[in-house]
């Protein structure tokens, strides 16, 4: 049965209002803050979170032993960035980060290539891959460190096995992902196999490849931390322990804070790179 809707002039008024063209300079505006509206709702929950903290400190919920107010904290910070404590722990977990996360990655790269590629690579390398790809990065810690002690080798290691197994899964799951007509095509044409691979099957599994990357970035920077917190005596993590032995949880909560900053920074970076050499693509919202 049809429902008959009835013309009120308000609803009239407003279907007028709606198919009204809107002004060139209306648009203009639009496009002006439509970054600063996102801006806002990005910080909306770590502004709500700084005022809660601020409250809790402020009106002693918490101890100031147990949580310091933002505002020591922020001296802390400016205190390990003048004296110049901060650059060097900082320089060495990114050093770590970098060489640990260029042979995971690396290694993920060719060995998701392979099982993707190759149905007997597959067929010998993923069962056993998913099943050492279960053990956390904490569970080859003690053997590891067995194998070649505690030095840098050891975090190396552990920062290279966190990257590798989101790169290698996403970088196989993206070349079998790519629809089989876009290889029938390249053979149509003529394409070797590697202008098949150049030109047709890695350039159409980019997007999962990356974003295996930037998971891989992600869990290497987190395993970083693990592993100075555990066996280090420099890093970022090494300040966060150094911190909480002294029981300065001031200094804890700068470091935390400078964790997640570079954390951020790092995915920003590999977001900038992936729009740019996936500007191609038709976003659908």
């Amino acid at each position: 049965m049809l429902m008959r809707t009835r013309n009120t002039p308000a609803s009239l008024l407003a279907a007028a209002a709606a198919s009204r063209p809107r002004p060139a300079w209306a648009a203009a505006a639009r496009r002006l803050l439509a970054p600063l509206r996102a801006l806002a709702w990005a910080w909306l929950v770590p502004g709500l979170m700084l005022l809660l903290w601020w409250l809790a400190a402020r009106e002693a919920w918490v101890p100031p032993q147990v949580l310091p107010p933002p505002v020591e904290v922020a001296a802390a910070l400016q205190g390990l960035v003048a004296s110049g404590e901060l650059w060097p722990h900082t320089l060495i977990s990114v050093q770590r980060v970098a060489l640990g996360f260029a042979a995971g990655a690396g290694l993920g790269l060719l060995l998701g290539a392979a099982m993707g590629l190759s149905p007997l690579a597959r067929d010998y390398l993923h069962p056993s891959f998913k099943a050492l790809a279960q053990v956390p990065v904490l569970g080859w810690l003690p053997l590891l460190m067995l194998l070649v002690g505690i030095d840098e080798a050891l975090k190396w290691l552990l920062i290279a096995k966190a990257a590798l197994v989101p790169v290698a899964l996403n970088t196989m799951q993206g070349l079998q992902s790519v629809p089989s007509r876009y290889i029938e095509l390249a053979r149509v044409l003529g394409y070797t196999r590697w202008q098949r691979l150049s030109r047709v099957l890695f350039p159409a599994a980019l997007a999962p490849i990356w974003t295996g990357l930037r998971y891989g970035l992600t869990h290497a920077w987190l395993a970083l931390v693990v592993v100075e917190l555990l066996a280090s005596s420099e890093g970022l993590g090494f300040l966060i322990i150094y911190g909480r032995q002294l029981f300065q949880l001031e200094l804890v909560m700068a470091a935390v804070i400078v964790v997640g900053a570079f954390g951020w920074a790092l995915d920003r970076l590999l977001a900038a790179i992936e729009a740019r050499l996936l500007r191609w693509r038709r976003e659908a919202f």
